[in-house]
């Protein structure tokens, strides 16, 4: 950023009109290169913050779950939300410790609580954006990185919110009963009539059989008592 400043300013081989083209074309150039620089650190720590989120998700993740069900999911994002709730628990202690020391972790409990309120928000509108570990081939992926930004760019994002997983949980359930509905109405299909004479005939056939054996067996003995 200073170099690139310095050169736009030695451009100016004299000292210039403050109002003056050259002066507003300096200051213009200036300006922009200031707002590329800010953008850029802005982008570097946004892209940390989602790092740091896609770890802490992937080190509380349950293991051998893959893809994750929306229930799961649910349960996760909640524990992330509450995931600062001891520390602060902490601060409350201290400061209820001594009077002194009130203002102490003033700053940091702040930093909390409004982190705990956004992303509470975000849960119960828009959703917060983590990787889709509903899907199978995206949750082996976050279950193999090995923490460095610049994979992250082949994970696809998606926002999961309190709405959007009851939704997908009720539509799991729907699908399982109807498959199970389906289940019970093929292993309760009634017979054919062909098959049904078919079963009548084998078992007529086999009652005369036993009937005809019995009455040879009855013959033999009475010609035995003879």
């Amino acid at each position: 950023m200073a170099t690139a400043m310095r050169k736009e300013f030695l451009k100016a081989k004299k000292v210039t009109h403050p109002n003056s083209r050259k002066s507003i074309a300096i200051a213009k150039r200036t300006r922009k290169i200031t707002n590329r620089q800010k953008a850029k650190i802005n982008g570097l720590i946004k892209q940390n913050l989602v790092g740091e989120k896609m770890l802490w998700i992937k080190e509380h993740m349950i293991p051998n779950i893959c893809p994750y069900t929306p229930e799961l999911t649910a349960r996760l994002l909640e524990t992330y939300i509450t995931r600062h709730d001891e520390e602060m628990e902490q601060i409350v202690i201290k400061r209820s410790i001594s009077y002194k020391r009130n203002k102490q972790h003033a700053s940091r409990e702040d930093v909390l609580r409004m982190t705990r309120e956004r992303e509470q928000e975000e849960y119960d509108t828009c959703g917060i954006e983590i990787p889709d570990i509903l899907n199978p081939i995206q949750c082996e992926m976050l279950r193999n990185w090995n923490g460095e930004l610049r994979y992250m760019t082949n994970f696809k994002f998606r926002r999961f919110g309190k709405k959007h997983l009851n939704e997908a949980l009720k539509k799991a359930n729907k699908k399982s009963k109807e498959n199970k509905d389906i289940q019970t109405k093929v292993s309760k299909k009634p017979q054919n009539s062909e098959e049904v004479k078919f079963e009548e005939k084998i078992e007529n056939s086999l009652n005369k059989s036993i009937d005809s054996s019995e009455n040879k067996q009855s013959i033999e003995c009475i010609m035995e008592i003879e």
